[in-house]
């Protein structure tokens, strides 16, 4: 035999009958915490910090890739460094 029960409530009717907690003042609380933390970080997106990032590691970088091929090429003939 089957039976089906059809109950139409809304999702806090729902929660409130299974005896879930009421979580929308964290849920309000988290979502205004992640909307603060993406607009803080939106300005690291910007265009001109972007650039400033990327060259400054790519300065740094290209200076240490340069000492690493001096010193295998130093290692290679028999040079000291």
């Amino acid at each position: 035999m089957k039976m089906t029960i059809e109950i139409d409530c809304t999702p806090v009717e729902a929660r409130a009958f299974l005896g879930l907690p009421d979580v929308s003042g964290l849920n309000e609380h988290l979502v205004k915490e992640m909307q603060a933390r993406m607009d803080a970080n939106m300005a690291m997106l910007a265009p001109e910090e972007l650039l400033k990032n990327w060259m400054a590691f790519g300065t740094g970088a290209q200076e240490s890739f340069r000492k690493l091929m001096t010193a295998a090429a130093n290692a290679a003939v028999g040079k000291p460094d």
